[in-house]
């Protein structure tokens, strides 16, 4: 009786290992590529008197004045709604300058200077607004609120350049982060903005996430799990420096690819290896290589000036560090918690063998449908 309650026992927590690796799969699969969705992007120009927005948004967010649903506000429609689109845009975008408030003057259809490559490429998604604010005197002391995101979604962040004679500023907004000064702006403004962007990154990876936990999920002790960290930190910074800086240039379709391929691989050799492998740590440093080739495309698309890149590319990275470190930190309680458990690595298999599953997804949709 009691062998085959412990047979039960271990068959339920078998299947529910079982069912969690194929729910990760099925639900982080496709989330994991479509951070464009509710992307805004903002092209910001100061003169003396006068600001303009050109701001690409996704269109969901002014969907009340889209009467043809064809996903994109058309002349025509700006200027039918011209007066609601003041109404709407002066509460959601508002600039003040020395206490201060502008209304907006004038609402039109643009073209969209720079953009995203992802955005590019799916254009039905978006529309591209010019905001035209004017004052009577000189500004100074310009600050921006900006809460036009997607409601409820974390992930929604606004891309804005910001240009005031020969100097170029780049922010990033997001729901938590809704007010930015845009003249004279303090450098820890900037380093803030993109320390929060890497965090973010590393956090909605879920590639990359799953990547670490099936380096670590061998387990192992805590110095063993740092040297295999660090030969991966190490690795994915140099190439994301380097790509960011453009001394390297590898086509993003083969880096996500093998970063797929990368997370299969790892994930395999966990069925087979009862044991952490002191030689994981090569494995880490040598697909870090290829991990910080995906990093560095959320910098890439900004198209960084040069005067300012060394700021934000270190911001971003200390923010991809300081979210891996809280990614590990947890792997590491819940792995050291299934150690203790009868049948841990039964569980550790199963949860491998769906990990591969989804990498597989990945590897899939990458090569043949993207």
């Amino acid at each position: 009786m009691l062998n085959s309650e412990i047979q039960i026992s271990r068959f339920t927590r078998s299947s529910i290992a079982l069912l969690f690796g194929l729910w990760l799969s099925f639900n982080l699969a496709i989330p994991a590529q479509a951070h464009w969705a509710d992307l805004a992007v903002a092209d910001i120009q100061i003169d003396r008197q006068d600001v303009n927005i050109n701001l690409t948004i996704p269109t969901g967010l002014v969907a009340q004045f889209d009467d043809d649903k064809n996903n994109q506000l058309s002349e025509a429609e700006i200027a039918k709604h011209q007066k609601d689109l003041q109404t709407f845009f002066n509460e959601k975008v508002q600039l003040t300058a020395l206490r201060e408030r502008s209304e907006t003057l004038k609402i039109e259809s643009t073209v969209a200077k720079k953009l995203p490559s992802n955005l590019i490429a799916t254009p039905d998604t978006h529309s591209n607004l010019r905001l035209q604010y004017h004052w009577a005197q000189p500004i100074s002391q310009l600050q921006l609120h900006y809460d036009l995101f997607i409601p409820g979604v974390n992930t929604a962040r606004c891309l804005a350049q910001v240009a005031n004679g020969d100097r170029l500023d780049n922010l990033v907004l997001t729901p938590t982060s809704k007010n930015v000064a845009l003249i004279d702006a303090p450098i820890l403004q900037q380093i803030t903005s993109f320390i929060g962007l890497g965090i973010e990154h590393i956090w909605t990876g879920y590639d990359h996430i799953l990547f670490l936990v099936s380096l670590l999920m061998l387990g192992g002790k805590l110095n063993y799990l740092i040297k295999v960290v660090s030969a991966f930190s190490l690795s994915h910074s140099i190439t994301l420096s380097l790509a960011v800086l453009n001394i390297i240039s590898v086509p993003s379709r083969w880096v996500e690819i093998i970063i797929a391929l990368s997370i299969a691989y790892v994930a395999a050799e966990n069925l087979w290896k009862k044991e952490p492998d002191l030689g994981r740590w090569k494995l880490a440093f040598g697909f870090g290589l290829i991990h910080g080739l995906g990093f560095s495309s959320a910098l890439q698309e900004l198209e960084l000036p040069r005067d300012n890149l060394l700021v934000s590319l270190l911001s971003f990275s200390a923010g991809i560090e300081m979210g891996q470190i809280a990614i590990v930190l947890f792997t590491f309680v819940c792995l050291s918690y299934l150690r203790k458990l009868p049948g841990d690595l039964t569980i550790r298999r199963l949860i491998s063998g769906g990990v591969i599953v989804m990498s597989l997804i990945w590897f899939w949709e990458r090569a043949f449908v993207g």
